[in-house]
C-alpha cells in the first residue's frame, strides 16, 4: 500500500454464497481487513448484563402478541 489514499477507502470482505445464503467468507476475515475485535466477547457480556439489569428492574417491560397491538382476547 504505497498510495496513502488506499487506506482511506473501505472495501467489503470477500463473500461466499448467493441470495439468502450470501455471507462473508470466515476463512478470509482477519486483522488486515479490520475484522479483528479482541474485545468483542467482553463488550457482548457487558451488553447482556445491562439488558438483564434493565429487564429485572421493571422499567423496560417487553409486551408481545395481542397486548402489544392493543387488542383483547375473548
Amino acid at each position: 500500500m504505497s498510495d496513502p489514499l488506499d487506506k482511506a477507502g473501505a472495501k467489503a470482505p470477500p463473500i461466499i454464497g448467493s441470495g439468502c445464503t450470501q455471507r462473508y467468507d470466515p476463512d478470509r476475515l482477519g486483522p488486515d481487513l479490520g475484522t479483528d475485535f479482541p474485545g468483542a466477547e467482553t463488550l457482548w457480556e457487558r451488553h447482556v448484563a445491562t439488558l438483564d439489569a434493565s429487564v429485572g428492574d421493571g422499567e423496560n417491560e417487553v409486551v408481545v402478541g395481542a397486548e402489544a397491538s392493543g387488542s383483547k382476547a375473548g
